[in-house]
């Protein structure tokens, strides 16, 4: 099981839904949501090099090619990171693919449509398997400040997969928030966040890594969800 169970039940759906109705942005932070030991298998697969390449998106167009990268301007550059490369054929043992696949799962949406108290659905979304993948970031790299918001998107999720984080190495999760008040989530392992991109102090950056952790790559799952 990927779940942990005492984190589904219905006492903490209720709680979920509670603090997602009277937070600004509307978002929840899970802690152990998943079972460990099989986040630990998929992070030493994430360790392996050799299964990164580097995405660039821009305000203005995703996907950028690297011609496109140096004709934008530096304040029109938003993202700078890694994705990590699906292969072809999944492997019956890949603990790293399994996990992707348990996120678009019927069990794991209806877990989330319990909570936001909507129905999502991957029935009407075109390619469902590029809107769920594992993300870094090093020192050089970033996230500026972006909104989620695409017409129809109901949830998001961000699940972290960084262990022993240190309270001084930068990398936070940072939503606007309501009345110039930030909000600021440590990327500590095993912690989901999950909000609604819709939501008023939704849009949302990475803080960069201290130059202390310039070594280390802060991983990350990025989940997007539908309804009909």
């Amino acid at each position: 099981m990927w779940l942990n169970k005492e984190h589904t039940d219905n006492i903490a759906i209720k709680a979920y839904r509670t603090t997602l109705l009277h937070s600004c942005p509307n978002h929840i932070v899970i802690d152990n949501l998943f079972n460990a030991a099989k986040l630990d298998d998929v992070l030493s697969i994430l360790k392996q090099p050799n299964q990164w390449q580097t995405q660039q998106h821009t305000y203005s167009a995703l996907y950028v090619d690297s011609d496109q990268w140096q004709q934008a301007l530096d304040n029109q550059r938003f993202v700078q990171r890694d994705i990590w490369q699906r292969k072809a054929h999944t492997p019956s043992n890949d603990t790293a693919h399994a996990f992707l696949s348990f996120l678009r799962d019927d069990i794991f949406m209806s877990f989330l449509s319990r909570i936001f108290n909507i129905e999502l659905t991957d029935i009407n979304v075109a390619d469902p398997i590029i809107n769920t993948n594992y993300f870094r970031l090093s020192r050089a790299d970033f996230v500026r400040q972006h909104a989620d918001d695409s017409p129809g998107r109901q949830v998001c999720m961000l699940l972290y997969l960084n262990k022993a984080w240190q309270p001084d190495a930068g990398g936070e999760l940072a939503f606007k928030g309501c009345d110039n008040n930030p909000i600021r989530i440590t990327p500590r392992y095993n912690r989901c966040v999950l909000f609604d991109p819709s939501s008023k102090g939704s849009e949302h950056w990475v803080e960069a890594l201290n130059k202390e952790h310039s070594q280390r790559y802060r991983y990350n799952v990025t989940s997007w969800y539908w309804s009909e």
